[in-house]
């Protein structure tokens, strides 16, 4: 199967970068194309931009132009107009037209949507956890390897000691992450936080979101 029909749309460069060595990981590199909104035409690289930008891939998707396709991004704040639910009834009514329903049981974590005329579930997953609030830095966070707590807890607390912050509340976890990120052996690069073991990919949300990977472009579907 040709790479670039296997579709994992994206917010950003940074999480481009970091599901391109997660499916490194789990063996799907080979045939994922990890996209973002601005690849084809959308205007910007953020969550809006993915929802903006999802009728065109689902368009492929409908003349088998693309086979697999599945969206990740961050849930955000409530405050700011977001929220895992939000996400998640934006995407349903975007899907929808394209007959695609939601799934109110199966058998992996995320959000998956079957097909009303046999095309490969699409899938979601709205970080950290699908519920409640948060980002990638927050999944992130729950992952980090034991051999990294202590590095970690320093980042932390070299990011609460500063002062101002300028960064918004609902940012600090990225802040954190991101400093942590700059004093590993490869500085600030997402793409080996799996394969320099920064993360425990034995972890229960790791696994779960393997799960819901393998699911959407394993080969267990071909």
């Amino acid at each position: 199967m040709a790479k670039s029909n296997r579709i994992l749309l994206v917010e950003g460069e940074t999480d481009r970068s970091f599901f391109e060595g997660v499916c490194t990981n789990l063996g799907l590199h080979t045939n994922v194309r990890v996209a973002l909104p601005k690849d084809i035409g959308g205007s910007h690289n953020t969550r809006e931009g993915v929802f903006n930008i999802l009728p065109i891939w689902l368009n492929q998707l409908a003349d088998a132009t693309v086979t697999r396709l599945a969206v990740i991004v961050d849930a955000d704040s409530v405050v700011n107009g977001g929220g895992c639910q939000r996400a998640i009834d934006r995407i349903t009514k975007i899907v929808e037209q394209y007959d695609f329903t939601l799934m109110a049981n199966h058998s992996v974590a995320g959000v998956l949507f079957e097909n009303d005329y046999g095309l490969a579930d699409f899938g979601l997953w709205v970080m950290p956890n699908n519920d409640g609030e948060g980002m990638l830095e927050d999944w992130i966070k729950s992952c980090v390897h034991s051999n990294e707590h202590e590095l970690f807890t320093h980042a932390e607390e070299v990011v609460g000691e500063l002062s101002p912050q300028k960064f918004k509340p609902i940012h600090r976890s990225k802040a954190e992450v991101a400093t942590w990120l700059a004093w590993q052996k490869t500085p600030g690069h997402w793409h080996h936080v799996v394969e320099e073991q920064l993360i425990d990919t034995n972890s229960e949300l790791f696994k779960e979101l393997s799960d819901w990977l393998n699911h959407i472009y394993g080969s267990e579907g071909e």
